[in-house]
């Protein structure tokens, strides 16, 4: 059953009274031909009304404020997604020669997803190293170029909670060789960018194996409580092709999205600011279920997180970016 149900619970925590909280919410998945939203819920507290709006890249954006002193903040989000089997790509395969000519077309085209960004910077040695070992390693097609890519970031870089942080660029990253899924997605994108090949970043939620199993517990998403992410890379006639450094596995069914941007700070999942000098503790909780017991009935079950205390070099106004594991 490729029906799920997702429970995002953010919380915030503050040392001292806080007010003249607003805020913005990217966590509604998305709903098009390849998964269904078939429901959705943002709740908070204090509680609060939103409004929503479609944002350039076409993702669902909720706005909330809270006027009054509050010393903790509660963000749930719930979804329900239905997800549906991929139609078969066009079989029309590009050379990369042929993606060369058509570079200017596809930069006029795609500006946002070729361009460089904060987060994912073109003109470093290391990148263009990596962009040299990735032409080796296929068929000279740009869709074997981009496997390529994705699976030697999997394979030379390590997956360590921690060895980074929510503002690290791809630079930290090549230094440490490590990182966390939002770091392996920004890099794949410097790769893919660098040979002129349009790539967007992909915010959502990886189902974990044993739910699409028919278990019925809770399972954490991967990453520990966190959203994932991964790339979608341009393939000229063929479209979008999606592609996870971190699994190392094809993108498909479990793969659910919320939102495409350039990078992580187009579709961070809350942010916003607050008056008040307080500190904050962040909590993230993404817990993920079959929306549909044996019988074919809606399961629902409380999800609650623990607060973790945030450094204070991690701190920002209001709220702190959750990183997406």
């Amino acid at each position: 059953m490729n029906r799920y149900h997702f429970t995002h619970v953010t919380e915030f925590h503050y040392d001292a009274p806080v007010s003249e909280s607003y805020n913005e919410v990217c966590m509604r998945p998305m709903h098009d031909e390849r998964q269904s939203c078939l429901s959705f819920r943002l709740t908070t507290s204090p509680g609060s009304r939103s409004t929503a709006y479609r944002d350039a890249f076409g993702n669902w954006i909720h706005q909330f404020n809270i006027h009054s002193e509050h010393r903790h903040l509660t963000v749930e989000a719930e979804s329900v997604v239905l997800a549906h089997e991929d139609l078969p790509m066009e079989n029309a395969p590009i050379s990369l020669a042929d993606l060369d000519e058509r570079r200017d077309d596809l930069r006029e085209e795609h500006f946002d997803f070729v361009a460089t960004t904060a987060y994912v910077p073109h003109h470093l040695p290391e990148v263009d190293e990596l962009v040299q070992i990735a032409e080796q390693g296929g068929d000279a097609s740009v869709m074997a170029f981009a496997q390529s890519a994705s699976d030697l970031i999997h394979d030379q870089f390590k997956y360590v909670k921690g060895a980074t942080h929510v503002h690290s660029s791809i630079e930290d990253v090549l230094k440490v060789r490590a990182g966390v899924c939002q770091d392996f997605a920004h890099l794949l994108l410097s790769v893919l960018r660098r040979r002129g090949l349009p790539a967007r970043y992909v915010s959502g939620y990886i189902v974990p194996r044993r739910a699409t199993e028919g278990g019925t517990s809770l399972e954490e998403v991967i990453g520990g409580q966190a959203s994932h992410a991964w790339v979608e890379a341009w393939l000229p006639v063929s479209g979008w092709f999606g592609l996870d450094p971190t699994l190392g596995a094809p993108v498909g069914l479990r793969h659910v999205r919320i939102a495409y941007g350039r990078d992580y700070g187009d579709v961070a999942p809350v942010r916003g600011v607050y008056k008040g000098q307080a500190g904050q503790r962040l909590s993230v909780d993404v817990r993920v279920r079959p929306a549909l017991d044996g019988d074919g009935h809606e399961q629902l079950q409380e999800t609650a997180s623990k607060p973790r205390k945030v450094p204070s070099s991690e701190l920002t106004q209001q709220p702190a970016r959750q990183q997406q594991q």
